[in-house]
């Protein structure tokens, strides 16, 4: 009674499947229809507690884009040198689209969350949780509207923080580029590039317990 129709099945795992973290992307505007649809659809994204601590800043200014490009580049070299001898060939990788892409948008969690306990007594950590639970909300619509999105995660929090004149307790989470792309990557871009590969679900589902490391 309450199972979808399947055509309607297919399309949620195609989706799925389909999704890729873009870094190539067109210069073409984003619809303004389609962005608040998109963020509609992370808005609906489930939260512990319910409570909603995504935000989302939307970067119009040319200038503070390129002071965001700047902070990711920076860190991508130090993330480069972290990396020893895999430096060379992460510094070959295309990790960001930020100067490219149609739209800018800045993930972060709200301030003030020490006031919401309902879930995160012991795991306070739900409330990044939630945030990226709205992410993913919005990278599988992105993909149904046919449009790339991808999370950059690569910069100084407190930097970007300072930037974008974030309250105390407020923080980043994720840099979104979001727009046209030409196509998308038939595999994950890491693993078109032999970067990592992915593993076996089953060796990633345990039943009754963690498996004994003999």
């Amino acid at each position: 009674m309450n199972r979808y129709p399947q055509a309607d099945i297919d399309a949620v795992y195609r989706a799925i499947r389909e999704r890729r973290d873009m870094r190539h992307f067109k210069p073409d505007p984003v619809d303004p229809e389609i962005l608040q649809r998109l963020l509609e659809a992370a808005h609906f994204a489930p939260s512990v507690g319910f409570m909603q601590p995504w935000r989302f800043i939307r970067i119009r200014n040319a200038e503070l884009r390129q002071q965001l490009h700047a902070l990711v580049e920076e860190e991508r070299v130090q993330t480069a040198r972290a990396l020893g001898e895999r430096e060379d060939a992460f510094m070959k990788l295309k990790v960001e689209g930020v100067l490219d892409c149609g739209e800018v948008l800045v993930a972060a969690l709200m301030d003030g969350r020490e006031r919401h306990v309902f879930g995160r007594r012991t795991l306070p950590e739900m409330d990044l949780a939630s945030v990226a639970c709205a992410i993913q909300n919005m990278w599988l619509a992105a993909r149904a509207e046919g449009l790339g999105l991808g999370w950059v995660s690569i910069f100084d929090p407190d930097k970007l923080a300072a930037l974008l004149a974030m309250p105390a307790g407020a923080r980043p989470v994720a840099i979104l580029c979001i727009g046209h792309v030409e196509a998308f990557y038939e595999k994950p871009m890491l693993e078109q590039e032999n970067w990592a590969s992915r593993q076996r679900l089953a060796d990633l589902v345990f039943e009754d317990g963690w498996p004994r490391q003999d």
